[in-house]
């Protein structure tokens, strides 16, 4: 895993979050959280039960969203987040996909 501050920015962070994510509204709170941010990219749940998002953008956003992603919505119980980071690849827009 290459660490954040080795890249250009924008960077791009693939994340997987466990936990009671599904179902408490994760994806539409993400969604929300990223349109703040002004971050690119996507969410989406898992049949394993987490969920998978991949944000784009500037360095300091990323990492505030990150640290959104450990706690989630209020009705959230986040066990573990894992990221990988990489440069970006020029998403553009935030989406909410379906499951996969």
């Amino acid at each position: 895993m290459l660490p954040p501050d080795s890249l250009p920015n924008p960077i791009a962070a693939h994340v997987f979050v466990s936990g009671r994510v599904q179902g408490v509204g994760y994806r539409a709170s993400t969604w929300d959280m990223a349109q703040l941010l002004k971050l690119n990219g996507w969410v989406r749940n898992l049949h394993d039960g987490r969920v998978e998002a991949m944000f784009e953008g500037d360095r300091p956003q990323i990492e505030e969203m990150i640290r959104w992603c450990h706690q989630g919505p209020p009705a959230a119980l986040v066990s573990q987040v894992t990221v990988e980071y990489s440069p970006s690849a020029g998403l553009k827009g935030f989406e909410v996909e379906r499951s996969r």
